[in-house]
């Protein structure tokens, strides 16, 4: 049975979030939760012989690899701020961590995530066709600690002249965050990762969210057996689908994903006669209610 979507957006987190393409919450993890995640990392990096410690490291698809990281799916902390975006057909992306020690010599150069010769602002120019969800698992309390810097509302351009570069850009945010914090960020925006000249390693992880029909970026298919590991919601925003157009319409029997909620319904409604079926409904998000507010 599903259950009722988890909290996301707040009319005034959405503004912010429109207009920045990045939003900061803070103390949303508790100090037994950062150790939580932490001792996953270290877990998955104890065993990897790619592991360097004096190089920046980081693993996709890790859902996969630890059972820590695989209740981060759906969990309620953040999953609704992706919902209130892709509704229905909620897809997670990817899922990765970063490991970035002092000294290390691979750093991101400015970029947008997504596809580079036509960018997802061209099909979509106003909402993101990914989100990207930041678990900050490291005190990063001043620059030049291996830190994301973002350069607040270029998710609406196509083109920065700094692009591929590491160059300083007017306006630009280095982020400087405490422990515990989570962003939410429209993959379009424009970022990069400064060096770390400190003493602290950054550890973090990222995930990805994106409609059900683009691609994901780190699999194919999921492992089977550990597919049958998951909860019914987790399971169904992994979109391990053999059947390709599944993606673009999937199974009657992942509808609902979640319940509204505000109503508690799988269906908006007085839109449809009841005798049409529910996995073939068009349900409105929270995303499309604000803009057309």
């Amino acid at each position: 049975m599903a259950v009722t979507a988890p909290p996301g957006f707040t009319p005034e987190l959405w503004e912010i979030f429109e207009r920045d393409g990045i939003i900061f919450l803070e103390d949303a993890l508790a100090p037994e939760e950062i150790t939580h995640y932490t001792e996953a990392l270290d877990r998955i990096t104890a065993v990897d012989s790619k592991f360097d410690p004096n190089e920046t490291f980081g693993r996709e698809n890790v859902v996969e690899l630890d059972a820590a990281l695989a209740e981060l799916i759906d969990h309620p902390r953040h999953v609704g701020y992706a919902y209130d975006l892709f509704g229905e057909q909620l897809k997670l992306h990817i899922s990765q961590f970063f490991i970035r020690p002092p000294g290390m010599t691979k750093r991101n150069l400015w970029h947008p995530d997504g596809a580079r010769a036509v960018p997802y602002g061209v099909f979509s120019p106003r909402l993101p066709m990914q989100i990207k969800i930041g678990y900050w698992l490291t005190d990063l309390p001043e620059t030049s600690m291996g830190n994301l810097v973002v350069l607040p509302g270029s998710h609406r351009h196509q083109y920065v002249d700094e692009y591929d570069t590491h160059e300083l850009i007017p306006g630009e945010l280095i982020v400087k965050v405490k422990a515990g914090t989570i962003t939410i960020m429209n993959s379009s925006i424009w970022h990069r990762v400064e060096p770390n000249t400190s003493s602290t390693i950054r550890k973090n992880i990222f995930f990805a969210y994106c409609p059900a029909w683009i691609t994901a970026a780190d699999r194919i298919l999921s492992d089977p057996t550990w597919l049958q590991s998951l909860t019914r919601e987790q399971r169904i925003i992994m979109r391990s689908y053999e059947h390709g157009y599944s993606h673009a319409k999937p199974p009657a029997s992942e509808f609902p994903l979640f319940l509204d909620r505000d109503t508690g319904t799988a269906t908006d409604d007085g839109v449809y006669r009841e005798d049409v079926q529910l996995h073939r409904r068009k349900r409105r998000t929270k995303a499309e209610e604000w803009i057309e507010a």
